[in-house]
């Protein structure tokens, strides 16, 4: 089983504490740089090295009075570090810290939903191979279709998921770039080769054009990606909740011993996680809408895009790495009753074998509309509860005058409409 979500990763990544640490990478990596072109004397960047270094309740202190982040967190500093401090932050504006530390913070952000990924991914092709045999009804707008096997679904969710991680890698990439180009991205005090350098010793990539900030089309579709992550996530959980449902009963979230469905009926057993990751799904989707609505920025600058992604970016990327460990853990010890599956696709009397005897019609020299209406007229009879399905065909005198019985049969075999699943899994796990 999966264990209890508490792993911190994500949630101290957007700390105070790592935001400040990564903007100190930053300008620690600036000023080396300069120092290197002999722009900050060797003694200053020795002081800097040692004492730069901040206090998060004295930035909070400070910025109470001056009403700027960037300038209490450089005040912070200096206070440390002392004159020397004088060649921190220098021809920088504070975007370029900014956004440069958030490309940082949003790397690390992207490995951690990914290693969630690869974990779901493992569990996903488990369960597939295990259930590949585990025959059920398949189901198209609720009503039941033609044969399927459960395996078939865990499939398609494992590779809907290698689709997401393989959209997050590409996000990952595109949110990976940096800028120290100035107040309006015209280097105009420092050389774009200091950029150049300081970019590659945090492993990020210049941003070919900046204004203040990294355009953030860029962040938007990383937000996009987590959508669609998050729209995935509820995908599985709508389809557990509808299979979970009492007269379905066909799969059930797994119910701890000591666990409680309901305050007031004791034999309730609800599937809240899928529930939960439903609607934490909704939250995430939201906040693509945020992230879209701050693509469009006054001139070379604004800030409505700030307080934005101080709540978007934390909360999108906490919720699915939260809800890839629920799902995971959910999909890990999921219950199973094949009975039950074999009984409700047993339940329609043989209704969903009815185009393998419609084509077996045509096949036999009926024309598509009279085998039509011959299986529509006898799947009507099943509807109103007067037989079984093969055995009103069989009755009828039309039916009967095109398919010889034993040909009548083979259209009610399972393992011959299931006949390619082995086809399928070989085209989605070709090495196998």
């Amino acid at each position: 089983m999966i264990p209890r979500y508490t792993r911190p990763e994500m949630a101290t990544l957007w700390s105070d504490e790592e935001k400040y640490s990564a903007w100190l990478r930053v300008e620690l990596a600036a000023t080396e740089t300069l120092a290197a072109r002999g722009l900050v004397p060797a003694d200053d960047l020795a002081t800097i090295r040692e004492k730069a270094s901040f206090d998060v309740s004295r930035i909070t202190a400070i910025e109470a009075e001056v009403k700027h982040d960037v300038i209490a967190f450089l005040t912070s500093i200096a206070e440390k570090v002392g004159p020397a401090s004088r060649h921190i932050h220098y021809g920088l504006t504070s975007s370029d810290v900014v956004d440069t530390a958030l490309a940082l913070l949003l790397v690390q952000a992207s490995d951690h939903l990914l290693a969630g990924l690869d974990r779901m991914l493992v569990v996903l092709k488990r369960q597939a191979q295990e259930h590949k045999g585990t025959v059920m009804v398949g189901r198209t707008h609720g009503i039941h279709a033609e044969p399927y096997t459960f395996g078939l679904k865990f499939l398609g969710w494992h590779l809907e998921m290698t689709r997401n991680r393989e959209r997050l890698v590409v996000a990952r990439e595109e949110i990976r770039f940096g800028k120290l180009s100035g107040a309006v991205g015209t280097y105009a005090h420092l050389d774009p080769t200091v950029e150049a350098e300081v970019l590659e010793k945090l492993g990020l990539k210049c941003e070919p054009l900046a204004t203040q900030v990294i355009p953030r089309d860029r962040h938007a579709a990383l937000m996009a990606t987590l959508g669609i992550l998050a729209s995935s996530l509820d995908r599985i959980a709508t389809e557990i909740r509808h299979l979970q449902r009492t007269d379905v009963r066909e799969v059930e979230e797994p119910f701890a011993a000591g666990q409680k469905g309901s305050s007031a009926m004791p034999h309730k057993r609800n599937p809240i996680g899928c529930e939960n990751i439903s609607g934490l799904a909704r939250l995430v989707r939201a906040h693509v809408q945020a992230a879209l609505e701050d693509i469009p920025l006054w001139h070379e600058r604004d800030i409505s895009h700030s307080s934005v992604e101080r709540v978007m970016v934390p909360d999108a990327t906490t919720l699915c790495d939260y809800m890839l460990h629920r799902m995971t853990g959910i999909l890990d010890g999921l219950i199973v009753y094949p009975e039950r599956m074999a009984e409700n696709m047993g339940r329609m009397k043989g209704l969903v074998f009815s185009q393998a005897v419609l084509l077996a019609l045509a096949g036999a020299g009926v024309s598509r509309e009279a085998a039509y209406e011959v299986v529509q007229r006898n799947a009507m009879k099943v509807w109103k509860g007067l037989g079984s399905f093969q055995e009103l065909l069989a009755a009828d005198p039309e039916l009967s005058a095109a398919l010889r019985p034993a040909e009548l049969a083979a259209c009610f075999d399972a393992a011959r409409t299931l006949r390619h699943v082995d086809a399928i899994y070989a085209r989605a796990f070709p090495a196998d």
